[in-house]
């Protein structure tokens, strides 16, 4: 194990076989295991042990809300707070088992792309920290080879570098990129659910009414001159006819190289509606904007998705289903999985008499760096 000890415990000229900087899981993690291979190890803390980011990353640790494993231990005891860590690390493992098992199950279904974001294994709470994503992504590119594509939209109520972090560090063949700032309206989901598993979910929609979710031309560009060296391709979310022209304000000052990876999203209010006129529009703009240099794809929100799809794959689109864009699979009817999603939406493709494309057909199709 790992004994604390005080700075002038550390004798002078003596030698160490690792030495970790910063005493949070992360580095706390690290030095235990460097230990239980026979390393000599020194943790350097400016702070308190257990406090800094890694902490607050790690995701709520008591029913207190943001608890440190230090204020725990003073106030129940280091029992306690070792047993509550312990369930903490079970909790989170289990969170990023479903994550990936779900994203895998997605693949084996059809899709090409996964779409991934991370939740705080406490209490579902969106979060963007590179540690509650490296685990499922490790198990999803050890069991399939389907395109990773993660998230810099992340929530509304993340600052930019949050944000854009986990995309930044992994360096993933796709990441997605959300083209403007706009209303993003969730609250009217509130007239349709009463009851809520977590405390923070009623609030999050209610804020919903009166926030915006920031998506300036500094934040896209910040998002785009960061990972400007890492290859990553973006699917590039326009929500509204005027993110296609903010497109190709960035591909003008070439931010963006083609091909461009549109992603249309349909039916969120807030953004462009759901019509069938609404989808052809989007797409007749793309095409005198962008030519032959772009793909296209479509989302359609909630009760919309398969009909966007269908109508979008008719008109030579690729398109994209799941739960983060819709919780249902038919009228009336929650969907199981994503996994479901994509096999209904596989259905509707290939009776329209069209193929679905592997990872690697993807790849191409998109020119995309590889796995």
């Amino acid at each position: 194990g790992l004994e604390p000890v005080a700075d002038d415990a550390v004798e002078a000229g003596e030698s160490f076989d690792a030495v970790v900087v910063g005493a949070g899981y992360g580095g706390l993690s690290a030095a235990l295991e460097l230990a239980r291979q026979g390393m000599k190890v020194l943790v350097v803390e400016a702070r308190r042990i257990g406090d800094g980011a890694s902490s607050r990353a790690a995701g709520s640790l008591a029913n207190v809300p943001k608890a440190r494993l230090h204020e725990l231990a003073r106030r129940y005891g280091g029992e306690t707070a070792d047993a509550v860590y312990r369930e903490a690390v079970l909790a989170r493992a289990h969170t990023e088992r479903i994550i990936a098992d779900h994203a895998i199950a997605a693949a084996e279904a059809g899709a090409a792309v996964v779409h991934l974001h991370a939740r705080n294994p406490e209490d579902g709470r969106p979060v963007q920290s590179t540690d509650a994503f490296e685990p499922f992504l490790k198990v999803i590119k050890q069991r399939c080879g389907a395109i990773v594509n993660i998230t810099t939209g992340g929530a509304p109520t993340m600052p930019i570098e949050e944000r854009v972090a986990p995309a930044a560090h992994f360096k993933p063949e796709i990441a997605s990129l959300n083209m403007g700032t706009m209303n993003f309206g969730l609250y009217p989901m509130l007239e349709r659910f009463k009851e809520f598993k977590y405390d923070w979910e009623k609030p999050y929609l209610e804020a919903s009414r009166a926030g915006i979710f920031k998506n300036t031309f500094a934040d896209i560009e910040y998002i785009l001159t960061k990972c400007a060296e890492n290859d990553t391709r973006f699917e590039i979310e326009c929500y509204d006819i005027g993110h296609l022209y903010t497109l190709a304000h960035f591909v003008d000052r070439g931010l963006v190289k083609p091909p461009f990876f549109v992603q249309s999203v349909f039916g969120l209010l807030g953004g462009i509606g759901a019509h069938p006129e609404d989808i052809a529009h989007m797409r007749r703009t793309a095409d005198r904007l962008f030519g032959d240099q772009y793909r296209w794809s479509v989302l359609g929100a909630g009760r919309s998705q398969m009909q966007v799809a269908a109508i979008a794959a008719a008109m030579g689109g690729n398109v994209r289903v799941g739960l983060e864009d819709s919780l249902w699979i038919g009228a009336g009817k929650l969907a199981q999985n994503n996994a479901q999603q994509v096999a209904k939406v596989r259905q509707i493709i290939e009776g329209l008499g069209l193929d679905i494309a592997t990872p690697d057909e993807a790849r191409e199709i998109l020119q995309l760096k590889g796995g």
